[in-house]
């Protein structure tokens, strides 16, 4: 059985190079009668020749003696041309120049489509066969491994034959195609497919012999790993893209397929290190683009399944992002040392990408390690590195912005882990979710940080006016304010756990120094590209520093009003520089704050206080609403754009807010997480929200703002709603004995449905005219029921006292709703004609309607005795006096008013 299994791999290797060879063969024959047809074709459609005077008139001169034979009749469709036998005599002046000049070359023959047929036969089983050689090799030697069938030598002896056996096949049969002057297929190519199927198995042979069996040490491993890799790019170059693509694809893989139970990371590292070299290499020499990207995201996957090993192995991960980084920077990235030349003025995406791709894998290295020393020191040295190459080459400049979103993301993540408490919302922890708080090295970060922050902000400033472009200029300058202002914060965070800290205040006021020193200095350079967006983002960032210092100075709730502010400073800037991106970073900040709140609608927390008006929420949200305000009239001198409406609905949101917060935190003394709502409060919301509602309406008309269109029918819709089911079904007094509406006249009725029904009425004459009529009449109508509601309630009030929902209804309580619907309907007539509005005299007819149902209704089955009569009668009384009125006042009055009709003589 051992023998067998010894002599399987040649046999494998010699029935693969007699496949190779018969399949050579067999195409070379038929090359060559595709050649004899296409001769044969092209010579049946050449053109002919312009035939001699003489021919066309029916004679051709002939030697002494001999007789010309006359050219032969042929179809006008096709000419053949003529035999001449060996003594013809020469043809005219102009025949033998024709005959001197070189022929026509014959028209290419028309490629026909390829089928299905020769798509399998020439593509799909050239590259599935070079695949199968490939991974035969592979799982032949992970069998042996598993069964024990072969010692560790001649496993390695028997992977390097058959690896020389598939290189020299793949470069026999390329020589052989030369020779025999078959062109090969492009993307099927049979030497190259054999040529990379052995490069796979000679890089696995190598690696298993050094990393598996310890034979060679690793200056030896290292030197034939290299020998190996120069190899695969020196035959690349020869063989082309399909060469390159499955020999580096098949190096990735080996060590997966050739694994050992004891990994070795410096020495799949270097493995690693080599065969990135190798293709970065041949992705430079051939420009081929997609062989250093496929390259790159391989190297950096690797780094991934590598750090389950946990935070001990730091020392070989570095070492791999490193090596990687340094490669890529040498042989990938535009105008930098030896990699293609590049464009001026441009960002080139796989110069910027590369380098932030190795910047990617040093951020999970450092986080997956719990920020190890030696992991912070490679990733600020790639950072370094980032920023260096990027000063030398414009190509690389988008791996500055991804450096410092990732410096960002490795300190935030650091002052998480101390304070996790952060990640906790507001209503408590979650058992078993959230980080664990974990020590780190707190000098390290701190120096780091002040490299970080000074290499970010001074590079960014001297950057300026060293560029052509607009978008150079103005990425070092973004990655100049935000690094420095978003490692303030987390090293606040972390240290100083979002308390005052007068230290961290001092810092921000510094940094806003400096951002101003900066803009006034470029203010007084000349103009150039991206100058003015630079200016902007320095002016912008002395204002973040100038708000975090307030900040940190100041209480917790201080930072959402410091970014309120920085949101108006931001507006207030964009009209002194009008520059479009100042706009959306107003809106931008404005988010955030709203995003804030809906984290801690207290701003505060337990600090809000008890005092009713003068507490946080004041602070907390009537600060950013008058600075939303403040921006919304800097934006608007701008023009209506998308960030204007994002500042007016901030604006619009937190005046809701601020009001609607004070109004349960006055009522549910302080707790404003009181999972119900009483009848006090739902009246002061519903009071609030109309008279906003006119407030919008009034404000819309001169401005003409969709957001203050929306805000407004939003508010009187909340309002109805709010009307409908919190004042009359929820918290109606008749309907629930836990109310109590407390005194005679001064009430919670006053201020739960007269003084809505009040602000009701002048809201729908706000829209009039304004907008289409039925919306105006549904908020009359909305009036209308809570006067009603308010005249029965208060009755009920005075019969049953505090507690209306209590005792039966007598027959005066009866008796004085129907006096009191009767008075409120003449009372809305006499309002009617005073001031000539049919609104309210419509009204007066439906109170007066509802009044003659009720006497028919309820009155003649409920009333008893006088109460009877004189509700009937008093009834009466005034349906004859309205009458009267309609008949003597309305109608009158306008038949006074009507042009008179002229009469016939």
């Amino acid at each position: 059985m051992l023998d067998e299994f010894v002599i399987l791999p040649f046999l494998f290797a010699i029935v693969a190079v007699i496949i190779a060879v018969k399949a050579m063969n067999e195409i070379g024959e038929l090359r060559r009668r595709l050649d004899r047809m296409e001769a044969a074709a092209a010579l049946a459609r050449a053109v002919p020749p312009p035939l001699p005077q003489m021919f066309e008139q029916g004679t051709a001169p002939a030697s002494p003696g001999v007789v010309a034979e006359p050219p032969p009749i042929a179809p006008e469709a096709e000419w053949t041309p003529p035999a001449a036998g060996p003594q013809t005599e020469a043809p005219t002046e102009t025949t033998a120049e024709t005959a001197e000049g070189p022929p026509a070359a014959p028209p290419p023959l028309p490629q026909p489509d390829r089928g299905f047929e020769e798509t399998l036969g020439t593509r799909w089983v050239v590259w599935i066969g070079g695949l199968t050689l490939a991974l035969g090799g592979f799982f032949m030697v992970r069998y042996s491994i598993e069964a024990g069938l072969l010692g560790p030598g001649v496993r390695v002896l028997l992977g390097g034959l058959f690896a020389l056996a598939l290189l020299a096949a793949g470069e026999w049969t390329r020589r052989k195609e030369s020779i025999s002057t078959i062109e090969a297929t492009p993307i099927a190519n049979i030497p190259a497919i054999l040529t990379a199927a052995g490069t796979a198995v000679a890089f696995a042979t190598v690696y298993a012999a050094y990393a598996l069996y310890g034979f060679l040490v690793p200056a030896t491993a290292f030197i034939l790993l290299g020998l190996v890799a120069m190899g695969t790019l020196a035959a690349a170059l020869l063989h082309g893209p399909a060469l390159a693509g499955l020999g580096i694809a098949a190096a990735f893989v080996t060590p997966v397929l050739v694994s050992s139970g004891k990994p070795d990371f410096w020495a799949l590292y270097v493995y690693l290190a080599i065969v990135t070299a190798a293709a970065l290499g041949l992705a430079r020499v051939r420009m081929w683009r997609w062989l250093a990207v496929t390259t790159i995201v391989f190297a950096v996957l690797w780094t991934l399944p590598c750090l389950q090993c946990g935070p001990s192995m730091v020392a070989p991960h570095v070492f791999h992002v490193i090596a990687g980084f340094i490669l890529a920077a040498l042989l990938v990235v535009c105008g930098f040392m030896f990699g293609p030349s590049a464009q001026e003025g441009e960002i080139e995406p796989i110069s910027s990408g590369s380098l932030a791709a190795y910047l990617l894998g040093a951020t999970l290295i450092v986080l997956n390690s719990s920020h190890a020393d030696v992991a912070m020191v490679a990733f600020g040295l790639l950072v370094a590195g980032s920023l260096f190459v990027a000063w030398r080459t414009e190509a690389a400049v988008g791996a500055v912005g991804a450096a410092a979103g990732l410096v960002f993301i490795v300190f935030a993540e650091w002052a998480i882990r101390a304070n996790p408490d952060m990640l906790v919302l507001p209503g408590g922890p979650i058992a078993g979710i959230g980080p664990s708080a974990t020590d780190g090295s707190v000098s390290l970060h701190l120096i780091s940080a002040a490299i970080f922050a000074a290499g970010f902000g001074v590079a960014g400033f001297l950057a300026q006016g060293r560029s052509a472009s607009a978008v150079i200029p103005v990425v070092w300058s973004a990655t100049a304010v935000f690094t420095p202002l978003a490692l303030l914060v987390a090293l606040y965070a972390r240290i100083a756990n979002l308390d005052r800290s007068i230290p961290f205040a001092i810092l921000a006021v510094i940094l806003a120094a400096a951002y101003a020193a900066a803009t006034e200095v470029l203010t007084k350079r000349e103009d150039r590209p991206g100058l003015q967006a630079s200016i902007a983002l320095f002016a912008t960032g002395a204002l973040a520093a100038l708000a975090l210092a307030l900040t940190f100075a100041l209480e917790k709730g201080w930072l959402t009003i410091a970014l309120a502010l920085m949101s108006a400073g931001t507006a207030w800037i964009s009209m002194q520089r009008p520059i479009p991106f100042l706009r959306s970073l107003a809106a931008i900040l404005a988010a955030i704050v709203v995003l804030r709140i809906g984290y801690e609608p207290r701003i505060v927390g337990h600090a809000v206080g008890t005092t009713p008006i003068f507490n946080w929420l004041l602070w907390g949200y009537g600060i950013p609403a008058l600075s939303f305000w403040a921006g919304s009239i800097f934006l608007r001198r701008g023009g209506d754009d998308a960030p204007l409406r994002i500042v007016e609905s901030a604006a619009i949101l937190f005046t809701v807010l601020l009001a609607f917060m004070e109004i349960r935190h006055a009522v549910n003394n302080g707790d404003v997480y009181r999972p119900s709502a009483g009848l006090a409060e739902v009246a002061l919301q519903v009071c609030v929200a109309l008279a906003m509602a006119i407030g919008l309406e009034r404000l819309r008309l001169r401005t003409g703002s969709v957001v203050h269109n929306a805000g407004a029918i939003l508010l009187t819709a909340f309002a109805g709603l709010a009307s409908v089911f919190g004042l009359l079904v929820l918290e109606n007094p008749m309907l629930w004995s836990m109310i109590d509406v407390g005194g005679v006249v001064i009430n919670l009725l006053l201020l739960g449905y007269a003084l809505p029904a009040v602000l009701a009425l002048l809201l729908s004459y706000a829209v009039a005219g304004r907008r289409p009529v039925e919306y105006a009449n549904t908020i009359a109508a909305g009036a209308l029921i809570l006067a009603l509601a308010y005249v029965t309630f208060e009755i009920r009030r005075i019969y049953h006292g505090p507690v209306m929902a209590i005792g039966p209804t007598t027959g005066a309580e009866q008796y004085t709703y129907s006096i009191a619907y009767l008075a409120f309907g003449v009372v809305m007539l006499g309002v009617g004609i005073l001031f000539n509005s049919q609104r309210a005299r419509l009204a007066s007819a439906v109170v007066i309607a509802l009044t003659i149902l009720k006497a028919f209704l309820i009155d003649m089955s409920t009333l008893t005795g006088v109460y009877r009569a004189l509700s009937f009668m008093c009834l009466g009384l005034v349906l004859v006096a309205i009458g009267w009125l309609y008949q003597r006042i309305l109608f009158r009055r306008r038949a006074a008013t009507a042009p008179a009709v002229p009469t016939g003589s």
